[in-house]
């Protein structure tokens, strides 16, 4: 079986899940930009985006190392073969850092920073999360029986919250020693998030085809709060340290205090830098940069 077919499974459920446009056979081509952010929650600024993808192809889902110098992202090159790299923002070049015979996405550093765990996609197409030594070295399976695996987020060094793909979605609490889950909701997006403080996450739910809200999970009571409608037809987000929602629609981003605010303020306009179809988020965790997915084919 080759590469492309053991990912072709996948690629069926993931492409659902993407801003690919309608009809589209295979992933959509994406850059990953990286921007300076300063300022308070309520009055953010955003330096011009740096594209260090800059080529033709699926480069997406950026997660910041500690340290906020370096970043884990998903590539797939020519043999149609998804590999986690690392950038280095002081050097600008990017290493490999998953080189195997099966598909690995949404690379998320484990809280012990020892770590990163993945979406991987086996031989036979199955999708279970399994984990990488940031210092190199063997993967380990890290939940056997839970599968379909679309995106997960840590809680604390035993529970995940995973997004499981199906009909409809659901998202469910994991214990990783018992593999006990819960489903704590269902027809959810697929960016989920840890909050600061203890127990806490968040995601988007769909409530109807154009209804969708951040909401925040209190796993210790259950409880679930509405935190914001979400922009029209956008379900990536990110978090600042400093407490703000970040979004994007097109070429624009945008801000959301909760507590403060009570509507989407626009921080933001890359349209002059050529920059479109921008989706997934992530704040570095001193929150001064910003690495945002786009469409390729922005100005150098």
């Amino acid at each position: 079986m080759t590469k492309m077919k053991k990912a072709a499974g996948f690629f069926a459920l993931f492409l659902s899940l993407s801003a690919g446009a309608p009809g589209q056979t295979g992933p959509p081509s994406t850059d990953i930009f990286v921007a300076d952010l300063k300022g308070r929650a309520g009055s953010l600024t955003v330096g011009v985006p740096v594209n260090i993808t800059s080529r033709e192809g699926y480069d997406n889902q950026p997660m910041f190392l500690r340290g906020g110098e370096r970043l884990l992202y998903t590539s797939i090159r020519e043999d149609g073969q998804a590999d986690i790299y690392r950038y280095d923002l002081k050097s600008g070049s990017s290493s490999k850092v998953t080189d195997t015979k099966e598909s690995e996405y949404s690379a998320t550093v484990t809280p012990d920073g020892k770590s990163f765990s993945v979406i991987r996609v086996e031989a036979d197409s199955t999708q279970r999360l399994w984990k990488f030594p940031l210092a190199g070295g063997e993967p380990e399976l890290v939940l056997k029986s839970i599968k379909p695996v679309g995106y997960h987020a840590w809680l604390d060094g035993q529970t995940l919250v995973l997004f499981i793909l199906g009909e409809p979605s659901t998202l469910q609490l994991v214990d990783a020693r018992s593999e006990k889950a819960e489903i704590i909701a269902r027809n959810v997006g697929r960016s989920i998030h840890r909050l600061e403080g203890a127990g806490r996450v968040s995601f988007v739910q769909k409530e109807s085809e154009r209804d969708w809200v951040i909401k925040q999970l209190d796993v210790k009571t259950r409880k679930i709060a509405t935190v914001a409608k979400t922009l029209p037809g956008s379900e990536d987000y990110a978090w600042t340290p400093g407490g703000s929602l970040l979004m994007a629609k097109e070429s624009k981003l945008y801000e959301w205090k909760p507590g403060r605010d009570t509507a989407w303020r626009e921080v933001a306009d890359f349209s002059a830098q050529g920059i479109r179809g921008i989706t997934r988020l992530a704040v570095s965790p001193s929150g001064n940069r910003l690495a945002l997915v786009a469409a390729s084919g922005a100005k150098p």
